[in-house]
């Protein structure tokens, strides 16, 4: 009997001893597999790079934002876009190093024992995605030569030539009469610009070259300049012969600064009236010298168009030479987006605008400040809202010239536009404003875009006066329409 219950209890003993090393082998088992697991997970995101896994909750994605088409981002490049947060510098940690904390899930970011380069364990970063990116670059044209003309109720009736290059070198000469048409004069990123514009009311010849990184890659840019030109107005001729450099600098995208000398010669002649006082001692020629400073901040969508943005100027002038006088300006604009499509089209857009000028008592009547027309105060004929003395125009040296206008489209394509605009101001002959002579001019017009022709649309204001001066000239129609190909 005893070797019986002993014999049971050494059986139960083996039974349970078998049960423990089969528990053995099924861990070891499962530890092996998840080690094996582990290992093809890490190979694989070695292999193709990245994290399968979206970025951490609190951190923004690596995505760029969808704008619509035609859509500019509402920041400018390099700001963070709305709803994201700039990063934020690392606390410090106190102590000889002051060696700053490592950022959340990344623990290895200043890990002593990897090295200047901090990089992460395994040879990667589970919060960065990598995508392969093929970039295919082909040489564009730099150059173009366009032809074009221009018709408007100012400036009469135009053509133009213009000839420009936007990879310019000024100091790479031709060796050979064949390098001027392969790579002579191209190749450092300048930009040169040639036009000339013979017209039967005005004549303009230019010549400019820029240099966009004066010193290397940096905000600085130098122009150089020469213009001759030639204006016939109502009351006088006048020719200008000069040039002009300037120095700029890009504070930020949108915030811009510039110093400017200008030399010229202007003469005067043909008066239609004699015996005007301040027409009398301008007769003949004139050397005449300015010192510019302008700062502007410009948030404009577009140059032609805007929707939305503004454009202020500061300008601030002091002439010299056979006149000695200080003038300032201030223009404003300011355009703001009423309403648009889902698509970014469609889009109503209203328009308040500023100029206002002063000058010094010496200031000479071709340097006047002049209203009427329809790049000034419409409704009025081309410098026909003004001082006057013997039926002759002579300006003033203060202006003070605004509008309202609101923009909408009338078809869905957006090449028909209407506008609907108010005109005021008035030029005065010294520093005040003389209300009875104060201007007001509403009108409506149109807008016709026609990517043909250009990218300025064609113009056609019409504008009734309901307040204005007994000496002006008023006009109710005004156009501007141009072609460039």
């Amino acid at each position: 009997m005893p070797w019986t219950i002993q014999r049971i209890h050494t059986s139960q003993r083996m039974m349970q001893t078998t049960k423990i090393k089969d528990r053995s082998r099924l861990a070891a088992r499962m530890v092996a597999g998840v080690c094996i697991c582990l290992m093809q997970t890490a190979l694989a995101v070695a292999q193709f790079g990245g994290s399968p896994l979206p970025p951490p909750t609190g951190n923004p994605g690596a995505y760029p934002p969808n704008y619509p088409p035609n859509y500019p981002p509402a920041t400018p490049p390099g700001y963070p876009q709305p709803g994201m947060q700039a990063p934020a510098q690392s606390p410090m940690i106190p102590g000889p190093m002051n060696q700053p904390m490592p950022p959340l899930n990344q623990p290895w970011a200043i890990d002593p024992s990897l090295g200047a380069t901090g990089a992460p364990p395994f040879g990667y970063d589970p919060t960065v995605r990598n995508a392969p990116i093929d970039v295919y670059v082909s040489e564009g044209q730099t150059g173009r030569v366009s032809f074009g003309g221009s018709v408007n109720s100012d400036l009469g009736v135009a053509g133009q030539l213009v000839i420009e290059e936007r990879n310019f070198d000024l100091f790479r000469l031709p060796g050979r009469p064949s390098d001027m048409f392969n790579g002579a004069f191209r190749g450092a990123g300048q930009n040169f610009r040639l036009e000339l514009m013979p017209g039967n009311q005005v004549q303009r010849y230019t010549m400019n070259w820029t240099e966009p990184n004066l010193f290397g890659y940096s905000p600085f840019s130098l122009s150089v300049g020469g213009f001759y030109f030639t204006r016939f107005y109502r009351d006088w001729s006048e020719q200008r012969l000069g040039g002009r450099v300037a120095l700029g600098y890009d504070i930020t995208p949108d915030l811009s600064v510039s110093t400017e000398l200008r030399g010229e010669d202007v003469k005067m002649f043909n008066p239609r009236v004699r015996g005007v006082e301040d027409l009398e001692r301008t007769l003949g020629s004139n050397d005449l010298y300015t010192a510019r400073f302008r700062l502007a901040h410009n948030t404009r969508d577009s140059p032609f168009l805007p929707t939305e943005g503004h454009l202020l100027e500061l300008i601030y002038d002091q002439v010299f030479g056979e006149f000695d006088f200080p003038r300032g300006q201030i223009n404003f604009s300011k355009y703001f987006l009423v309403r648009e499509r889902a698509d970014g089209s469609g889009r109503h857009t209203f328009t308040s605008a500023i100029r206002t000028g002063f000058a010094g008592a010496d200031q000479p009547i071709f340097e006047n400040f002049f209203a009427g027309g329809f790049s000034t105060l419409r409704g009025f004929q081309f410098r026909g809202a003004g001082p006057a003395e013997d039926d002759v125009r002579v300006g003033g040296r203060f202006q003070f010239l605004g509008t309202f206008e609101y923009m909408f489209p009338i078809t869905a394509d957006d090449m028909l536009r209407m506008v609907a605009f108010v005109d005021y101001g008035t030029i005065e002959r010294d520093i005040n404003i003389d209300w009875k002579n104060f201007r007001v001019a509403p009108g409506l017009g149109f807008r016709i875009a026609v990517p043909a022709l250009g990218p300025a649309p064609l113009a056609f204001d019409f504008s009734v006066p309901v307040a204005y001066a007994d000496t002006d000239e008023r006009q109710v129609f005004q156009f501007s329409a141009g072609i460039t190909r």
